[in-house]
């Protein structure tokens, strides 16, 4: 199993910066990238950002150029992840979460199953 457990959220001005961490522990080798989602009420949740393994990212058309992900000690045990969030808007408000990508065996391993966090807010005001 992996838990998940998402932190550094609150509430900022537009234009402003928040940053968010993400610690994965349990079979973090069973990992294979991280990604940021998000949800605002009413709305579905969406993928804001992903990084794997290697280190490749990807990021949502929306955010490109205003958040960066990282991964943070990858040489420790827990699988640790980051969102540098910058000239934030207030259509960023939302609930984040975090989900890691399993390898494909792990995940029919541990019954298909999506680990997902509590998530923390995020609220920008204008």
């Amino acid at each position: 199993q992996v838990h998940i457990v998402e932190s550094g959220g609150g509430l900022a001005q537009a234009g402003g910066s928040l940053k968010l961490s993400c610690v994965a522990s349990g079979s973090t080798f069973s990992i294979s990238a991280m990604g940021w989602y998000r949800q605002a009420p009413g709305k579905q949740r969406d993928l804001v950002a992903r990084i794997s393994t290697g280190g490749v990212t990807d990021y949502a058309d929306s955010v490109k150029g205003r958040f960066t992900i990282s991964r943070d000690s990858p040489e420790n045990t827990n699988y640790s992840v980051s969102l540098q969030m910058d000239s934030l808007k207030p259509e960023d408000t939302a609930r984040y979460y975090c989900r890691p990508d399993l390898y494909t065996g792990w995940w029919q391993h541990f019954g298909e199953k999506d680990f997902w966090g509590q998530g923390t807010q995020v609220t920008v005001s204008s």
